[in-house]
């Protein structure tokens, strides 16, 4: 166009470019405006409508300029840093953007689309609150907007307030059923809400709206893992990341539920597949770290926590992972300082506070310290609940009870042993056995317990009040809790109180702290006259024993005494490393000295923390060729390993508990060290039944001198090796018909002084 071109002709030109652009010739009207402005290269609308085409195309970097130069020649049309705002906004400069719309909004204050723009920018730019304000001034000017509705909804979503956010996005996409995103939103929330039933329809409709849509496979798969349903969720994630390149999240979700479901191998590779696409993932990282430790590769899940660390050393939950870590490891000290690092960068992890209180009682000589921790959760987490007071349960005399056991251990665990012998004889006349299973990856011996139970309920996709809710709805009248501060515990449950009377029992006999438990079981060896104050609970002291076992296996059987053959004594422990406390390598190192020819067999992982607890026994003058390991294995193999041990020596303050029971079982004698806390007097309780107080010192010389008059004996350890067995099998230990009995008689009482009290407080007033 030559430079003399009349104004008529300029605005010739603007309207064919104008025409063009209306009806999608992007190309034309590109070609128009670009001469146009070669012979008026500052006419606003020339700049204004050829960046808004260049914006259109997807060229947000050249639509700028011309922008910025439109904005600024007419600085009272709101229309212009309007577009600015757009070009900013596509460039992702949020703060800029967010000043232009506030400039359009200046001249013109009703203006939808600025104030929609201006919400989105403000999220962006984490101002979520004021995004809200935005988009509600907004809906007054424009009512009925599905897309204003819908980021409103998305807005409230990111601040928890869900139940509107829902309503907004149901609306939304009511309004738009065929826009992918407000499914989507609705979706998010209603999982956020844990309502996955109503999620999962909603997000699979948005699947079938646009199959390539990675975020809708990817949060019907949240949905439906929400539900139970693993494997379809498997499907959805994997679809998810595959329709977009390097989806660090829907691989790290991939990893946990295929993790979940028990296919380590591919969880394995799925997390590499994530670290490959962002290295610095600390969340994949740690997930990572924490199947590592469930297969018992120790260091190499302290390498990537370790990693995971330099990335962000204030991270809460790989402190606290690092922690369970080093207590696998034996390292306790360690340990205890990762989980309180955990709990001072992030107060409100109860799991955490929970993983200190319980690490706390294999390293205290005195009960108190582990009360206090015990009651400093309490007052954290619990007392901040209301428990539940009207419980309504039916208080006629004689009735059948319901009785509800809450634990993550009905599967192939060691608690398996304890919980088969109690249901399996439940007087199913008198009582109504119900399993809450917080179960992982339930197995064989889940099914098995399952028909044990009256009701089995598999709870662990419900939260903590839907949980409560069930519970109470099932109107229990006693809740047992099998697992307390131990990992996957549901303990807020019970702060909850959603039964009348509540009980701890069996993960260990100390105390959870938690004053809406009302009792504790436990035996009068493991609690003398006397201890009561050391817990929060009242203690129900069952007859004979807190335990009554069932190895579950007749196999392997006892062989005969090693030693006879070998040469030599073998002394042993298969307990955690993490009961191998100080106290513990100075007994055993002193026993070990009067026995100069006895070797050593320890459980615990390969690598440097085995060496780490090798040098600990090297400094106590145990030569390393007196020390053999044995890793962490099946059931049936770690059995096995009994047959190479000739002798017991236990742990302390921490006894073994399942462990000696095993041992007893492969006929291999333990002597213990009794201590001041429940768990350090489990050897004592468990000795009591098989007449074996001998092996059982209140002192560390009497401990020394057990094991050293015992070790020097082969003739009495060959007999007892030959006859523990069957003796352990005549005791209480086993004897499952009596113990349960027990039990059952407990209840009785507890219901019965708690239907008493009930009845008296509806008794009415007498006047004289």
């Amino acid at each position: 166009m030559p430079n003399d071109t009349t104004a008529a002709e300029i605005d010739n030109t603007l309207q064919s470019a104008t025409d063009q652009h209306r009806a999608g010739n992007l190309a034309a009207a590109r070609e128009l405006y670009e001469a146009l402005l070669v012979s008026a290269p500052d006419h606003t609308a020339a700049l204004f409508r050829s960046g808004l085409l260049e914006l259109q195309s997807g060229h947000a970097d050249l639509a700028l300029p011309r922008l910025t130069r439109a904005a600024a020649a007419a600085p009272n049309d709101a229309r212009h840093p309007f577009g600015l705002g757009q070009a900013l906004q596509a460039l992702q400069r949020w703060h800029e953007a967010e000043q232009a719309f506030e400039a359009a909004l200046r001249l013109e204050p009703d203006f939808p689309e600025a104030l929609n723009n201006l919400g989105v920018c403000r999220q962006r730019n984490g101002q979520t609150a004021a995004a809200v304000d935005v988009y509600r001034r907004a809906l007054l000017a424009r009512p009925g907007d599905a897309t204003l509705m819908a980021n409103l909804g998305s807005a409230l979503r990111e601040m928890g307030q869900l139940p509107e956010a829902v309503e907004h996005l149901r609306t939304a996409t009511t309004l738009e059923p065929q826009v992918v995103s407000h499914a989507v939103n609705l979706g998010i929330a209603l999982c956020q809400q844990r309502d996955f039933a109503a999620a999962a329809p909603i997000l699979r409709r948005a699947v079938e709206l646009d199959p390539n849509d990675a975020e809708a496979a990817f949060n019907l798969g949240i949905a439906l893992e929400g539900l139970g349903r693993v494997p379809e969720a498997i499907e959805r994630y994997r679809h998810a990341a595959a329709s977009r390149p390097n989806y660090t999240d829907a691989l790290i979700n991939l990893g946990n539920a295929l993790a979940d479901s028990g296919d380590f191998s591919a969880a394995l590779s799925t997390y590499d597949a994530a670290l490959r696409g962002t290295p610095d993932s600390v969340v994949a990282l740690h997930n990572l770290a924490c199947l590592l430790r469930t297969l018992g590769r120790i260091e190499d899940a302290e390498h990537r926590l370790l990693t995971a660390l330099r990335i962000d050393s204030q991270h809460a939950a790989l402190h606290d992972t690092l922690g369970s870590v080093y207590k696998d490891a034996g390292q306790l000290d360690r340990a205890i300082d990762c989980f309180r690092r955990s709990l001072a960068l992030d107060p409100r992890r109860a799991s955490t506070h929970s993983n200190l209180a319980y690490s706390l009682s294999f390293q205290s000589l005195d009960p108190q310290p582990i009360l206090d921790e015990c009651t400093r959760w309490n007052e954290r987490f619990a007392a901040p609940l209301q428990p539940h007071r009207d419980h309504g349960n039916d208080l006629s005399e004689h009735r059948r009870l319901r009785i509800g056991y809450v634990a993550a251990d009905f599967r192939d665990h060691c608690q398996s042993l304890f919980t088969i012998p109690l249901l399996s004889q439940h007087d199913h006349t008198a009582f109504e056995v119900y399993c809450y299973s917080n179960v992982k990856r339930p197995d064989a011996l889940s099914r098995r317990i399952a028909g044990l139970a009256d009701v089995w309920r598999a709870v662990r996709t419900l939260d903590d009040e839907a949980l409560c809710a069930r519970i109470r709805a099932d109107r229990i009248d006693i809740l047992v809790d099998l697992t307390m501060h131990m990992a996957d515990g549901r303990p807020l449950v019970f702060a909850r109180k959603p039964a009348p009377i509540q009980i701890a029992w069996l993960a260990y006999p100390g105390t959870t702290g938690i004053s809406a438990i009302d009792y504790r079981f436990s035996d009068p060896r493991l609690d003398p006259e006397g201890t009561d104050s050391h817990y929060s609970e009242r203690t129900l002291r069952l007859a004979d024993s807190f335990w009554c076992y069932d190895p579950l296996t007749r196999e392997p059987t006892p062989n005969p005494l090693p030693a006879l053959t070998r040469g030599y004594l073998t002394l042993g422990c298969l307990n955690n490393p993490c009961k191998l406390t100080d106290d513990t390598l100075r007994l055993w190192s002193e026993v070990m000295h009067r026995l100069p020819d006895s070797r050593l067999l320890l459980m615990a992982p390969p690598g440097g923390h085995r060496q780490h607890l090798l040098q600990r026994l090297t400094a106590r003058g145990i030569a390393d060729a007196r020390v053999d390991f044995t890793a962490f294995r099946p059931r049936a193999d770690y059995l096995g390993s009994y047959h190479d041990i000739d002798l017991g020596l236990d742990s302390f303050p921490y006894n073994g508990h399942t462990t000696s029971l095993d041992s007893l079982w492969m006929g291999v004698p333990v002597v213990t060290r009794i201590g001041r806390t429940s768990v350090g007097r489990a050897g004592l309780s468990q000795l009591h039944h098989l007449d074996l107080l001998d092996l059982a010192a209140d002192t560390d010389a009497g401990f020394i001198d057990a094991a050293v008059a015992l070790g020097g004996d082969l003739t009495r350890l060959g007999a007892l090796r030959s006859e523990l067995r069957t003796r352990l099998e005549r005791s209480p230990l086993m004897d499952a018909a009596r113990f349960t009995g027990h039990v059952e008689a407990s209840y009785r009482e507890v219901w019965e002084r708690y239907r008493t009290s009930r009845l008296s407080l509806r008794a009415p007033a007498r006047h004289g």
